[in-house]
């Protein structure tokens, strides 16, 4: 099944986010600092949607499946779920200025999936001697992720 990598990938990167929604919170005091991890997260979406951009018209749902022998993922699906986390994100950035948990959530999330796209587009470029779709914008994406997260950790305890 093509999608069971990024099913395991992403519920890992879920859970984790989960955890750390639940256990950081952030007290009144943090809204200077809410304000710079929305704004953070604002970035980070913004490179993610370049990102999917990317993927999408160069084949990634198709590319991710050669490269691990497994069947291509559908267009259609592929599409769906990234402009729906997109629209999550866009939707969380109020949410993570007001410290809403679910916003975290979806920011933490975020700030996981993105520092490993940093690492999984090249060792995949690396496993297809060659391009594989997203490479080149996975650079940017690590890099705002990473620093969503910082901005993360600053504004919850």
């Amino acid at each position: 099944m093509s999608l069971l990598p990024s099913i395991i990938v992403l519920g890992i990167a879920a859970i984790a986010a989960l955890v750390l929604a639940n256990k950081r919170r952030s007290p009144p005091e943090y809204e200077v600092r809410r304000l710079a991890a929305a704004r953070a997260l604002a970035l980070a979406t913004g490179v993610q949607g370049v990102h999917f951009i990317e993927e999408a018209s160069t084949g990634f749902n198709e590319r991710l499946g050669d490269v691990l022998g497994l069947p291509g993922m559908p267009f259609a699906l592929f599409l769906t779920f990234n402009l729906a986390w997109l629209g999550i994100w866009l939707a969380s950035i109020w949410g993570v200025r007001t410290a809403r948990p679910a916003a975290f959530f979806a920011a933490w999330f975020l700030a996981i999936a993105g520092m490993f796209n940093g690492v999984a587009h090249p060792l995949l470029a690396i496993a297809s001697s060659g391009y594989f779709p997203g490479l080149v914008t996975s650079v940017f994406i690590a890099a705002a992720s990473a620093w969503l997260w910082r901005q993360l950790q600053r504004a919850t305890d």
